[in-house]
């Protein structure tokens, strides 16, 4: 429909991006300024206001605007009010904006008045809400990071069946490595739907190394322009939360106190739920509990690190890509190509295996 547009004609189509959390949004970075950067696609970036300071602080460094926001958010940290949110509040938005009312508008989107596709990034609730709400609209959409897979709906909860329900709705699938599009083929996608793109995270890790920040804690600070050796922990996993969190903490201490030479640096994500997990280490002091980094601080504390202990998704990729060896506190993963490497191992939340 783009090459029915009269020669010399410049009108660029409409593209929605949506992201709810800073992982979507460090991802989506390259994207944006990749489709910025073009002269076929106008990208429109949507924020559920999830994580929106957080959001919006990536996106700034980018210089790229958030174009609207659908304040959701508020105490309630449940499922499934956080996916009948997003469908209501992006629903309504794109109604009002754009006359969206069910049926395909192609006149429209030629005519760069109506989006082509939206855009979502990996496995949040955020991303198939929105991915649900585009079906239901019958707007196209494009799937990032597509076709990863632990083989089992629980682990990582919720973000595995999460992916998989994108895979369902989704026209088109970007998928990181060969790997995730043999995956994809297993479970009968058209391999014309499916385009192996790399990653992202690796690309805006490139991008926020580049921007040379300094760290804002003092504590942080010193610890890397010591020579001590450091191994940087997250841990925030929605299926650890409770005895998980507590596993991982219990191995940290046992690693801290059999190695006091080391320094432990702890970015504590702000759900004071996580936060309670670290209070059993305050009293060692080879560990530092330092607030939330902004991401190229977190990317310049990952290249200082000796080892990264972690939960994440993205950080089992990033990692490795700076040479570090990560400890995995899951029992699975959907990153099998860092295991095969030898780049990651999977430890569990048992305090023995981590300190093993």
């Amino acid at each position: 429909m783009i090459g029915d547009q009269q020669a010399g004609e410049h009108r660029p189509v409409k593209i929605l991006v949506v992201a709810g959390t800073r992982p979507e949004a460090i991802k989506l970075v390259p994207m944006i300024l990749a489709l910025k950067a073009s002269e076929i696609f106008d990208p429109q970036v949507v924020s559920t206001g999830q994580h929106h300071e957080m959001v919006e602080e990536v996106f700034g460094l980018a210089g790229i605007e958030i174009d609207f926001n659908l304040w959701v958010g508020g105490a309630r940290n449940e499922l499934n009010d956080r996916v009948r949110e997003v469908m209501a509040r992006l629903d309504d938005f794109i109604r009002v904006e754009y006359g969206a009312d069910g049926t395909v508008k192609q006149e429209e989107v030629v005519a760069g008045n109506y989006p082509i596709a939206i855009l979502v990034h990996g496995d949040t609730t955020s991303a198939f809400a929105a991915a649900l709400t585009a079906f239901h609209l019958r707007i196209p959409v494009v799937h990032v990071e597509a076709g990863l897979r632990t083989g089992s709906n629980l682990t990582p909860f919720p973000e595995e069946l999460n992916r998989e329900l994108i895979t369902c709705i989704a026209a088109f699938h970007l998928a990181p490595t060969s790997h995730n599009l043999q995956n994809l083929i297993k479970e009968n996608v058209p391999v014309e739907q499916i385009f192996i793109t790399g990653n992202t995270g690796i690309d805006a890790l490139e991008w926020a190394a580049g921007l040379n920040v300094e760290f804002s804690d003092p504590a942080v600070a010193e610890i890397a322009a010591s020579d001590r050796r450091v191994v940087t922990i997250t841990a925030h996993r929605r299926e650890n939360w409770g005895a998980g969190l507590q596993g991982i903490a219990g191995g940290i201490r046992m690693l801290a106190v059999d190695h006091p030479e080391d320094r432990f640096v702890i970015p504590q994500h702000p759900n004071p739920d996580v936060r309670r997990a670290w209070e059993k280490l305050n009293d060692l002091p080879n560990v530092c509990l330092t607030d939330a980094h902004s991401y190229p601080e977190f990317a310049r504390l990952m290249a200082r690190s000796y080892m990264v202990i972690t939960d994440s998704g993205g950080i089992q990729e990033e990692a490795p890509s700076l040479n570090k060896p990560v400890l995995v506190c899951r029992d699975s993963t959907e990153r099998l190509e860092g295991v095969d490497a030898g780049t990651l191992r999977l430890v569990g939340t048992d305090p023995s295996r981590i300190h093993a």
